[in-house]
């Protein structure tokens, strides 16, 4: 797994190849290392997610929203209107900064 720490986020990147193994690992490895971070997912490296692949994440993403940590993957290849509201999606790094930068706002104002 790569990980590149940033001032306000962590991204962890996939160095194997298979989404829903990283899911499975991301699970197994967040609440140990990263819960209390706000976390970028990097999946630029595969072209189309499927529904199926991107809800693998659901379950890791819904705990660290719980504990008020963003959670925002990175795929280009995402059809955005079958995502789901709980799972965030963006196309770039850029965005996933901007997205964790606004999500921090909201929470420093009680949201």
């Amino acid at each position: 797994m790569q990980v590149d720490k940033k001032e306000t986020y962590t991204i962890l990147g996939d160095e194997e190849d298979g989404v829903k193994e990283f899911a499975s690992f991301l699970e197994f490895v967040v609440p140990k290392s990263f819960s209390d971070e706000n976390l970028v997912i990097d999946l630029l490296k595969y072209g189309e997610l499927s529904l199926e692949e991107l809800l693998s994440f659901l379950v890791i993403s819904n705990k660290q929203r719980a504990s008020k940590k963003s959670f925002v993957i990175v795929n280009k290849g995402i059809k955005i209107d079958v995502v789901p509201e709980e799972i965030m999606v963006v196309p770039t790094l850029q965005e996933a900064h901007d997205v964790i930068e606004l999500e921090e706002i909201q929470r420093d104002l009680g949201f």
